[in-house]
């Protein structure tokens, strides 16, 4: 059975900082690429971060680069984003996505996280 789940979403003051996590289970998790996404009431499923399978490329989208960092342990099963300098604008759910595209068979698979909430206000 596959499961992404997150943790480590709340309400945090503007400037400050909140580490979320996601253990993942039931796949091969090196094997897939991990990203964040977010989406924030009335706007459409945002990409955030991204990290590659062996965790030596990540990328960011503009609006958090400098501010926020992707990491992976292939060894534990887990994808973190550490989220600093957090803006009201930042407010949002936050889902873990592994992605996986097996070129020979052009087969996708994709799973998704259940979500974690994370408001940014005084």
């Amino acid at each position: 059975q596959v499961q992404l789940v997150e943790s480590g979403g709340g309400l945090v003051q503007p400037g400050g900082s909140l580490r979320l996590s996601c253990a993942a289970s039931g796949f091969s998790f090196s094997t897939y690429i991990m990203s964040w996404y977010r989406q924030a009431p009335g706007k459409e499923r945002e990409l955030v971060a991204g990290i590659s399978d062996a965790g030596d490329t990540t990328s960011y989208a503009d609006s958090v680069k400098g501010r926020f960092t992707i990491s992976r342990d292939n060894a534990k099963n887990t994808v973190s984003l550490q989220m600093d300098s957090l803006r009201p604008e930042d407010t949002a759910v936050y889902y873990c996505n592994a992605l996986r595209i097996t070129i020979g068979t052009l087969t996708r698979k994709e799973y998704w996280g259940q979500g974690t909430q994370v408001t940014v206000s005084p």
